[in-house]
């Protein structure tokens, strides 16, 4: 992760975008003023909508760990890379509680 710093701060970037995360949420958040995009969909739907966006998050903060804090070695266990994977989701949580969500206006805004 360090000696490959730029390449990992690229990767965290692509990961918030790739899972429309907090500053790429865009669409989700024009259509806010309900309940979102999720308004539409009965309690079922809703369930493995919400199931398939958090699986595609770990699944996301899996290939991370395993790029680039070394996956699990020989002498590791399974338990290892899915504690290496849990930092990773949890630095999803802290990123959406950290940065804002822009609206359209202030992203097109020339300054």
């Amino acid at each position: 992760m360090f000696s490959f710093f730029p390449l990992f701060m690229l990767f965290i970037i692509v990961m918030l975008a790739e899972t429309n995360r907090t500053p790429f949420d865009l669409p989700e958040a024009e259509a806010e003023l309900v309940a979102g995009f999720n308004l539409e969909y009965s309690a079922g739907g809703f369930a493995l909508f919400f199931l398939a966006e958090y699986g595609s998050m770990y699944l996301m903060s899996m290939i991370a760990a395993i790029f680039f804090l070394g996956g699990w070695g020989p002498h590791d266990s399974l338990a290892i890379l899915l504690v290496k994977t849990s930092i990773f989701a949890m630095l999803f949580v802290v990123i959406r509680g950290l940065l804002p969500r822009y609206r359209y206006d202030q992203l097109m805004a020339a300054h």
